[in-house]
């Protein structure tokens, strides 16, 4: 096998890798009998208990992939050892990292996209538009791109930054799914809040 069959084999098991872990978040979430109760992407979404129940799915979906992984990690596996090592290598490579990105948060990096604690404080703040005491008296929330706000009053009920909620992209392909792959469902504000400013440095 020559370089360039080797280098364009290694790409191709580095994209599978990638790929098929990520498949219910990328693909599967996106059909139209998944998305039928939201509004079009990118426009608000309003705070609701199909809402809740998505931040939910998605959260499964991301560890979910801790499962699938074990798919390429086999067949890279077995590819080194009885097949073509470098399809094999691109493989593991890939999936190893999607392992370590995954348990990085149990040892203190960035929570995942979608958390449990996300889809609490959405229906807690969806509770409490529906009864006296809200912003407004006609307290209507919605989850914007940077936050939670209600489209009456115009306030802001929470900075939480949405994420990647599996609907269909406006974007069109392959730009939607570049993006969705490089920042794997997080909200490109919530890459911001990580970095220090310079008062706190």
């Amino acid at each position: 096998m020559n370089l360039l069959a080797a280098i364009g084999f290694f790409f191709l098991g580095v994209l599978l890798g990638t790929f098929l872990p990520r498949f219910p978040f990328l693909m599967l979430s996106r059909t139209r009998g998944f998305n039928t109760k939201f509004p079009p992407h990118p426009e608000p979404i309003p705070l609701s208990p199909h809402l809740t129940q998505r931040v939910l799915h998605m959260r499964m979906f991301y560890w979910m992939s801790l499962v699938v992984v074990i798919l390429p990690l086999g067949l890279g596996l077995a590819s080194v050892r009885w097949g073509n090592a470098a399809f094999g290598f691109g493989l593991l490579t890939s999936s190893s990292w999607l392992v370590f990105n995954r348990l990085q948060y149990f040892v203190g990096g960035m929570a995942p996209p979608w958390t449990r604690d996300m889809a609490i404080q959405l229906q807690i703040l969806a509770n409490e538009a529906e009864v006296s005491g809200g912003c407004c008296n006609w307290a209507s929330p919605y989850w914007g791109v940077t936050g939670v706000y209600c489209v009456n009053c115009k306030a802001k009920l929470s900075n939480m930054p949405r994420p990647d909620l599996g609907r269909k992209r406006r974007e069109r392909r392959p730009l939607g799914f570049l993006y969705l792959l490089f920042t794997d469902g997080y909200s490109i504000l919530s890459f911001f809040e990580n970095i220090p400013s310079s008062e706190e440095e």
